[in-house]
């Protein structure tokens, strides 16, 4: 049986259907016979070298801080794994969804967010900068692996989810503007429930990684955690299952995290699927095109659970993420990253040969957006090593 009949017979009539999608539109393929386009659209970011670089990208602490803290590529993979569980659960496309997962980031800076604020306002009065349009340039433009075209040639329905998981893009970059007028992607509408599925399952793992992550650097203890939204009951409970237990058990500690993390994942994923279940009753969609001009998201968290969810967020925002520590590290990335835009603005000649050769062959607007890219591109080493490169005469070039 083929592929796309194969994988057609277990979705819902609300999913993306294999067999009537908006196909390839930057360049024309055959489809494979073995696999879905969005098989295909999921290994090809897998092979990219966008997402290889994710193993050297800042999730929350910078890469050298440890082997053991996240990634962007470890948070990616945890983001699929979440999101696919959720998307056969709903009867979605699986592949799609974790298309649209294991891509989402693939626009990210090194140094996490404090590289993209630094990136940010360097490119300001030059169009802006954000990661979720860097995505879909690194799928479009920036990859360079195939020699029939430049990029990944991705699907119509994976870039609809790369640039529109978060809901309708209202004020789209200029960039992204000039893409949708080349290649529409209805940036006023919804996007597919697959890719709704993706951008909750962000938020559930990022979550989960960065309160273990925060325990385990030693910012966060489990005693900072008790009044915290959902994660104070899931650790009340994970204490209880441990009372019992023998007082020198190894690593108990680090079981109760673990155990607390697992219900804080659990708990948020299957108040997304319940709420989902209703919506999805109520709105009692026929196809896609139903998903896409609902007027809310169909994939949701609860009322009471969104609540819960902005207290974590809010939590770690105070906690974590403006961690003294955390923001002397924050304080050098950006520092590094506006340092190596503006020498690389300025002095175009000492970008690498690719690099060098689109710079030079533009106006003013054109260096600024390479620099952008071949920064974004960096990983947290690589950036570190080349800004001593250029910056300390004792370091060969």
């Amino acid at each position: 049986m083929p592929a796309q009949a194969a994988a057609h017979l277990f979705l819902a009539p609300y999913a993306v259907q294999p067999g009537e999608g908006r196909g390839r539109r930057l360049h024309a393929e055959d489809e494979s016979p073995t696999r879905s386009p969005w098989q295909r659209d999921r290994d090809r970011v897998v092979h990219s070298s966008g997402f290889r670089r994710l193993q050297y990208k800042t999730q929350v602490f910078i890469n050298h801080e440890g082997d053991f803290f996240r990634t962007r590529l470890t948070h990616s993979l945890e983001v699929a794994q979440v999101a696919r569980s959720m998307a056969r659960f709903l009867q979605l496309d699986e592949d799609l969804t974790e298309a649209v997962a294991l891509a989402h980031d693939l626009g990210h800076t090194p140094f996490g967010h404090a590289g993209e604020d630094a990136l940010a306002a360097q490119m300001q009065p030059w169009e802006g900068f954000d990661h979720n349009t860097q995505a879909l340039r690194q799928v479009t433009l920036l990859e360079r692996r195939y020699l029939a075209f430049d990029g990944l040639n991705l699907t119509w329905e994976t870039l609809e989810g790369l640039a529109k998981h978060n809901g309708p893009v209202k004020k789209p970059a200029p960039w992204l503007r000039e893409f949708d007028a080349q290649w529409p992607l209805d940036l006023h509408t919804y996007a597919s429930a697959e890719a709704q599925v993706a951008a909750l399952a962000d938020d559930i793992a990022y979550h989960g990684h960065d309160l273990d992550d925060g325990v385990k650097s030693g910012l966060l203890t489990l005693e900072d955690l008790k009044d915290v939204p959902l994660v104070g009951d899931a650790l009340a409970q994970a204490q209880a299952l441990a009372a019992d237990l023998p007082a020198d058990m190894p690593q108990k500690n680090q079981r109760i995290r673990h155990e607390m993390v697992r219900r804080v994942i659990h708990a948020l994923a299957t108040d997304v699927l319940v709420c989902t279940r209703k919506n999805l009753q109520d709105l009692a969609p026929s196809s896609v095109e139903d998903i896409r001009a609902a007027s809310a998201p169909v994939v949701a968290f609860s009322p009471a659970m969104a609540e819960a969810n902005k207290g974590i967020r809010k939590f770690l925002f105070a906690k974590l993420y403006r961690h003294w520590r955390v923001n002397r590290m924050t304080y050098k990335a950006r520092h590094v990253t506006a340092e190596l835009f503006t020498i690389l603005v300025e002095s175009p000649k000492l970008l690498p040969d690719r690099w060098r050769e689109t710079a030079l062959a533009g106006n003013d607007a054109t260096i600024r957006r390479t620099v952008a890219d071949y920064v974004a591109s960096m990983t947290d080493r690589y950036a570190m090593e080349e800004h001593r490169r250029l910056t300390d005469l004792s370091v060969p070039g």
